[in-house]
């Protein structure tokens, strides 16, 4: 058996995790239970799209409870007062400005369970994260990117 993947995680990212996952489980999958009850009483299922979308989403919501379930059973917590604050960790935020045109960004590295690059949380998984790991502050990074190289340098790191 192979061996599953490990989800790095915040103790805020595993708990909006379990709060989506009790949310699934004592919520939504009783509302998609009923409104399979519903629909079923409308008689033929051969041409009942209620039944049809019903079952669906009760498809989605049980796929993503198996899904949460997992990630949370697999869940490596990020520690970071166990790493030294000056380098480019997990669960640290890095502020960078793109050369050379001076733009300045900030990101917190996470694992891919909490990325959210609208909320500048990016995935250590992502191109940015690998190049930006294990850096210092003053470094110059180049990253490869999907839409070219850029490079950057790295400013402060908390």
């Amino acid at each position: 058996m192979s061996e599953e993947k490990k989800h790095y995680m915040t103790a805020e990212g595993k708990k909006k995790l379990e709060e989506e996952l009790h949310y699934l489980i004592t919520t939504r999958r009783k509302e998609v239970v009923e409104r399979i009850k519903v629909a079923r009483s409308f008689g033929d299922l051969s041409e009942n799209s209620e039944y049809d979308s019903a079952k669906e989403d009760q498809a989605f919501v049980e796929g993503r409870i198996a899904q949460l379930e997992k990630m949370i059973r697999n869940a490596v917590m990020i520690e970071n007062e166990k790493v030294d604050g000056n380098v480019v960790s997990l669960g640290k935020t890095v502020r960078l400005m793109e050369l050379p045109d001076g733009e300045e960004e900030e990101y917190t590295i996470v694992g891919s369970a909490e990325s959210d690059p609208f909320e500048g949380k990016i995935s250590n998984d992502s191109p940015m994260a690998q190049s930006l790991l294990g850096k210092t502050v003053n470094d110059r990074v180049v990253v490869n990117t999907p839409g070219g190289e850029m490079e950057v340098e790295i400013l402060e790191i908390r």
